[in-house]
């Protein structure tokens, strides 16, 4: 078996806010290999969104040890971890995060914009236009985000996380905003993507949403253990 893209070891996350102590991850333990869909579940201030934030390279762990594809990352400074983040790593967010003045295109390629010279317009246009008709969007791509639906606005945010060919894809609720029927597209599309072997982790307390994964992980006052419990499905 080939290297896991992501593997943790006893990862904790403390914050202190004045004279309180907050540990909100406690030594979490996850493997992620290339093709996993895993869903991470959780209530409310379990700590997945401290855990997403870690492997996403948005925040560092107060200790324990990360690799991202083997790069030990507790050893990277900032920059360097903002540019490991640009290329590996897309997201999906649950209110898609959609600059409102630029088009579908312009915001698709906006992962490719910001590394500044190395990306022409037209190689921009032609990316973004690639990633829009791999999830059937490629029609609206001239669209602002306001003359899009929350389906079409997700699907948008998909393409965009897809733009950089990253090694894994991180899903923070993503059909949290849509109604039921949308969320079951959006999440037929992950699947799909899932299928074609994209890593996807999708941060979610749906049980509905989880029943797509592979593997499950779920969350309970910091402490992250592999397998569906009860509490979980709100």
């Amino acid at each position: 078996m080939s290297s896991p893209v992501i593997r943790t070891e006893k990862i904790t996350r403390i914050y202190s806010m004045g004279s309180t102590v907050v540990t909100a991850l406690r030594e979490a333990n996850i493997t992620v290999h290339a093709g996993d869909l895993i869903a991470l579940m959780g209530a409310s201030g379990s700590g997945k969104s401290t855990l997403l934030n870690l492997l996403g390279l948005l925040d560092r762990a107060t200790s324990g040890e990360y690799w991202l594809e083997e790069t030990p990352v507790s050893t990277l400074r900032r920059d360097e971890l903002a540019e490991l983040r640009g290329r590996r790593i897309g997201f999906i967010f649950q209110n898609f995060n959609l600059l409102p003045r630029l088009s579908a295109w312009e915001n698709v390629a906006l992962p490719l914009a910001y590394r500044r010279g190395q990306y022409r317009h037209q190689d921009q246009l032609h990316r973004a236009q690639e990633a829009l008709s791999r999830v059937r969007l490629d029609h609206r791509m001239g669209h602002q985000p306001m003359e899009l639906s929350g389906g079409e606005r997700q699907r948008v945010a998909i393409a965009r996380a897809l733009i950089t060919q990253p090694a894994v894809i991180l899903a923070d609720e993503p059909t949290g905003n849509l109604d039921s029927n949308t969320g079951v597209e959006i999440m037929h599309l992950l699947k799909e993507l899932n299928e074609e072997g994209r890593t996807i982790i999708v941060v979610t307390h749906d049980s509905n949403v989880a029943r797509y994964a592979n593997r499950i992980y779920s969350m309970r006052d910091g402490i992250l253990k592999e397998g569906q419990t009860d509490h979980v499905a709100h």
